[in-house]
């Protein structure tokens, strides 16, 4: 059979759609098929030494934590409140937000408190609510002990860490 050039065109045209139409399928398949990894609640990091933090004395320390978004894992820099309790050498870390909305709070030396500079809520040296807004006291991080490292895992609220 002689292929004319009007039949010729249409199937360039139909095979070009055709190879357009795959080539767009195959994100939409693969995320299908391939679903993203699930996210690592349960994963512990390592803050810091222990043996240079004083007891009674809250320290802000920095350090790194992974974030899986997806197929995407995100390295990011963030920090806790830790505290090493005098009485039973027990290490509490706190979240590095004040729960009402979210802004950076500090360690007060001279009155033995939390701030939170955006509406003045205060915090006890235990992340009780002492004054202000905030409607309930500092998220705290699991806190898990290696030796002389400190592991952190999740944040967790305050309401939760009591139930």
């Amino acid at each position: 059979m002689a292929m004319n050039r009007r039949t010729f065109y249409l199937t360039f045209i139909y095979s070009l759609w055709a190879l357009i139409g795959i080539i767009l399928a195959i994100p939409a398949a693969i995320y299908l098929l391939f679903p993203p990894r699930p996210r690592k609640e349960r994963e512990w990091v390592e803050a810091g030494n222990l043996s240079q933090l004083l007891p009674e004395v809250p320290e802000e320390w920095v350090f790194r934590r992974n974030r899986v978004d997806g197929w995407k894992v995100t390295s990011e820099r963030t920090t806790a409140w830790v505290l090493k309790r005098k009485s039973n050498q027990e290490v509490v870390a706190f979240g590095p937000q004040c729960p009402h909305l979210g802004c950076a709070y500090h360690w007060e030396a001279r009155s033995q408190t939390f701030l939170c500079p955006c509406h003045n809520s205060t915090f006890s040296i235990e992340g009780e609510v002492l004054t202000g807004p905030s409607p309930r006291a500092l998220d705290r991080y699991e806190t898990k002990i290696e030796g002389e490292k400190l592991l952190l895992g999740a944040v967790r609220n305050s309401a939760e860490m009591r139930s």
